[in-house]
């Protein structure tokens, strides 16, 4: 597992097949959490006073921090060390333009360390070179710097809202531009909402590729039947282009319930594989410096793909105390990956300010057709990677958090007042063997 980059945050990916992702580090599916957030619209009242759609300024304070460890590493050909640490923190401005319009802009920072991409280049330090092992090489640690601002705009009766936005990220290989918008329709006394959004993103690699496979690469300690030459090329193109439309229906089904239905349609297309991720075919020679063994190839999959997810939530006011909240996908995709998603949230009021967050996600997945485990794949195939974000497995997340709110704002830091804290923590299991959890801590902030 490893860190992918997808939207407009460092997201920590658990289990899910990712829509987007610039990866540095392609890390296993892992761990996906986002502190959650609500859009209110307001109406005019007798007078004629119409009230805003953001009444006063807010900024959001986000932290994370993420570790984890395991033993298929994609970097070093499906075997190796998976540890890795990321630290991501962000600031969220959100400004009342006006009573109708709202001006948003994310920015942050994700800075990590990861033993599995420094295996990039193995060589760099060491008495004795395994991909069980990091090295001290460069190719260990990365920071991925964006911003994402977004407009949104709420008609006068509130029924509609339209919104645009534009995103720009950066790390070391891989430069990532994106935008899009959002149409949001309410009807039947705001009791029903449908809502169409399209995102573009454009990005592009810097490629770097495993040391021994790079113009002018030599070893005298490589040892094995023969001569190392591998039939390697590099990837002619580097850019890679994502393009996504979502649907989604909301509906208030009674005094306690409320469901919804959601779809995406996506589809890349251009340089899909990573390129630092190694090979090693069963019909080839093996060749090794110490116990690390030299790639036969990268990974080669398809130019193109297309995903389309598939749920539903559904959400219980059981009483003044307790909140069910339920969620369930089904997602398919044209490289041969089926997976199913469920969810449950059970938010509990412990006080007027305090609630408790236990949850639990339970996610399964089928293999692509092009996973092969180590030296399973044949160097007369097509495409091929070890990846096990791509393999068969199930994964389990276990988690709770707290959240302290105030509407009243009593807590002041400067100008501002503190309206919420949210501090959650999660764990999260998968089959093949990687381990990872994630602590994350967010704060709202309003302005007086």
């Amino acid at each position: 597992m490893e860190v992918k980059r997808e939207g407009a945050v460092v997201v920590i990916k658990n289990d899910t097949p990712v829509m987007f992702h610039n990866n540095l580090t392609k890390k296993s599916t892992i761990l996906i959490f986002f502190l959650c957030f609500a859009m209110g619209w307001s109406q005019q009242d007798n007078t004629g006073y119409k009230r805003r759609v953001l009444e006063t300024s807010e900024v959001d304070l986000l932290f994370s921090y993420y570790n984890q460890d395991g033993k298929h590493a994609a970097v070093t050909g499906g075997e190796g060390t998976e540890d890795l640490t990321d630290a991501t923190s962000s600031i969220v401005l959100r400004m009342p333009l006006n009573e109708d319009d709202v001006l948003t802009v994310d920015v942050g920072l994700s800075a990590y360390t990861s033993a599995s991409s420094s295996n990039v280049n193995p060589l760099d330090g060491g008495l004795n070179v395994t991909p069980f092992d990091a090295s001290s090489g460069e190719s260990r640690k990365d920071v991925l710097a964006y911003i994402k601002p977004t407009y949104q705009h709420s008609s006068e009766d509130r029924n509609t809202l339209w919104s645009a936005n534009a995103y720009l990220s950066s790390e070391y290989d891989y430069f990532s531009i994106g935008f899009g918008g959002n149409y949001t329709q309410l009807f039947n006394e705001k009791n029903t909402e449908l809502s169409l959004g399209g995102t573009v993103f454009l990005d592009k690699w810097n490629a770097v590729y495993p040391i021994e496979l790079r113009p002018g690469f030599f070893d005298d300690r490589i040892t094995g039947n023969g001569v190392y030459m591998p039939n390697f090329t590099e990837f002619d193109k580097e850019n890679r282009n994502s393009y996504s439309l979502s649907l989604s229906f909301s509906q208030i089904l009674g005094k306690r319930v409320q469901g919804a239905l959601f779809v995406d349609l996506v589809s890349q297309n251009g340089l899909l594989s990573t390129p630092f991720q190694r090979v090693y075919f069963g019909d080839t020679e093996d060749f090794f410096i110490d116990d690390f063994q030299l790639a036969d190839d990268v990974e080669r999959l398809p130019d193109s793909r297309l995903k389309v997810p598939f749920g539903g939530r559904l959400n219980y006011y059981v009483n003044d105390f307790l909140v069910l909240r339920s969620y369930y996908r089904l997602y398919w995709d044209d490289w041969g990956i089926t997976s199913h998603t469920a969810n449950l949230e059970l938010p509990f009021k412990l006080t007027d300010k305090f609630t408790l967050y236990p949850a639990y996600r339970y996610y399964t997945q089928t293999a692509a057709d092009y996973f092969h485990p180590k030296e399973t794949a044949l160097s007369t195939y097509e495409f091929y990677t070890s990846d096990y974000d791509l393999s068969k497995y199930d994964a389990h997340q276990y988690g709770v958090g707290i959240q302290y709110k105030d509407i009243f704002t009593s807590a002041k830091v400067l100008n501002f007042g503190l309206k919420t804290i949210d501090l959650r923590f999660s764990q999260y299991d998968r089959s093949d063997g990687l381990n990872a959890f994630i602590l994350t801590l967010g704060t709202t902030f309003v302005g007086n």
